[in-house]
């Protein structure tokens, strides 16, 4: 999978799992799609990619 993370060993990157979490919001539609999903497989995911994220600090200039 190129060297991208992976769910267990299954052939699903942890960023396609987190877009079908925003692409089938009902769980039960996102488990017909992908049966071989855990509810764990989903919130591993999750956790992944949120700690892996940047979190930045923009400064913003105050306009009068």
């Amino acid at each position: 999978m190129n060297g991208q993370p992976c769910i267990r060993q299954l052939r699903l990157t942890v960023r396609r799992v987190v877009e079908a979490v925003a692409t089938y919001p009902d769980r039960r539609d996102l488990q017909r799609e992908f049966p071989e999903l855990e509810d764990e497989d989903i919130r591993e995911a999750l956790a992944y990619a949120a700690a892996n994220l940047d979190d930045r600090v923009i400064e913003l200039a105050l306009t009068k």
